[in-house]
């Protein structure tokens, strides 16, 4: 990889939404190079999906987020890659990762409601062979997602407690 591809990565994941004008000028390029070398970025693989992160909450938007904890047995010829696969398959599943520690792979998902997630847990997770456990772990309040700080409302903080 070229140190101009390794700057245009780091220049998207900084901001998506940046211009081949504005990516130009600020890897003192040209915008030809750079729309050539974003479509080759694409075409390789390497840059994935474009993406907004959207504050669900000043949507009024009833999504649930949890992070599920997944202890597996390995199969004998592919290890944990054919279990991911099929994990990755469901479409509530937002990532999968492999994880050192005493879980082996950690997925995060979204439901419109925590029976959504439980229901996903108990009928489809964990109905797979390989999966021996579970532990899920529900996300309460977001204040920073993919690099970026929510506001935190400073008039929505808890009194404090007295007796």
């Amino acid at each position: 990889m070229t140190e101009f591809e390794k700057k245009l990565i780091a220049l998207l994941k900084d901001n998506a939404r940046y211009t081949y004008k504005e990516l130009a000028a600020m890897t003192n390029s040209d915008e030809k190079t750079v729309a050539a070398t974003m479509k080759s970025l694409e075409e390789s693989g390497i840059i994935l999906k474009y993406a907004a992160i959207v504050n669900d909450e000043k949507i009024d938007e009833n999504v649930v987020g949890a992070l599920i904890e997944v202890k597996v047995t390995p199969q004998a010829r592919s290890g944990f890659d054919s279990i991911a696969k099929d994990i990755v398959a469901f479409d509530e599943v937002k990532s999968v990762y492999l994880m050192s520690g005493t879980f082996d792979l950690a997925i995060t998902l979204e439901g419109k409601s925590v029976r959504d997630i439980s229901l996903f847990v108990s009928e489809r997770l964990s109905t797979l062979d390989c999966i021996t456990a579970t532990a899920t772990h529900f996300f309460m309040k977001k204040y920073k997602d993919g690099g970026v700080p929510y506001e935190i409302d400073e008039d929505n903080r808890r009194l404090p407690f007295s007796e």
